[in-house]
């Protein structure tokens, strides 16, 4: 896979990413880490790594990293996997041979036979069950799964997104923008691991509400 580079949008993450990349070593691919310019503690921690670039943000955000980050990939494929440890990288080869004939495949933790997850709570369960089904009605897209981002596709079709969003709200910028374009995608079913360590860095309350309003946005933009 030595085509495609994991762009990994992080966020104090001293104690996770480390155990991380360890695991990433047998994985033949370029390793981008994308982090605030103030997160030393991170970027000591990973300081005795070999073959990963690290890229600070000029602006903060989780969706500004995977933009800046998306946008400086220079092979043909790129993924977005997290930091934590959550995503699990045995997907990776599968996922990649999809996208021979595909712009995207999205890992999804509600498809079956092996969707699940150990990080979910009933809260956020609800929450992406909800805004799926929102995304599936009112855009036709479906998937199964649309704010769990573990997303790998060809870059040229990043990039052709334009996308915008600093923040959550690119869970479902880029699958709407994705079928407005016309372009190809499907679902694999993946299984969510236990977070290394660390906090979550969702507020399922604040970014549950910017998601349904950047949804909103879009129902009156297709109108328009």
């Amino acid at each position: 896979m030595h085509d495609l580079t994991l762009v990994l949008p992080t966020k104090k993450e001293a104690e996770s990413l480390p155990i991380f990349l360890k695991e990433l070593e047998k994985y033949n691919c370029k390793k981008l880490i994308c982090l605030e310019k103030e997160d030393t503690e991170t970027k000591k921690a990973i300081a005795n790594f070999e073959n990963i670039k690290i890229l600070e943000q000029k602006n903060n955000g989780f969706g500004n990293a995977l933009i800046e980050g998306i946008n400086s990939v220079d092979t043909e494929y790129c993924c977005i996997i997290n930091a934590d440890g959550s995503m699990d990288p045995k997907y990776l080869p599968e996922m990649r041979n999809l996208c021979d004939t595909k712009d995207f495949v999205f890992a999804s933790r509600y498809q079956k036979p092996n969707g699940g997850s150990d990080d979910d709570d009933f809260i956020t369960m609800t929450g992406n069950y909800f805004f799926t089904f929102l995304g599936n009605f009112l855009f036709n897209l479906k998937i199964t799964d649309i704010l769990f981002l573990y997303t790998l596709g060809k870059t040229s079709s990043f990039k052709k997104l334009n996308l915008k969003s600093f923040d959550f709200r690119l869970c479902v910028e880029i699958p709407i923008k994705a079928k407005h374009h016309n372009m190809k995608y499907s679902c694999l079913s993946s299984y969510e691991r236990e977070r290394i360590g660390g906090k979550k860095k969702v507020n399922a309350v604040k970014d549950g509400l910017l998601i349904l309003f950047e949804l909103v946005k879009y129902i009156f933009k297709n109108k328009n």
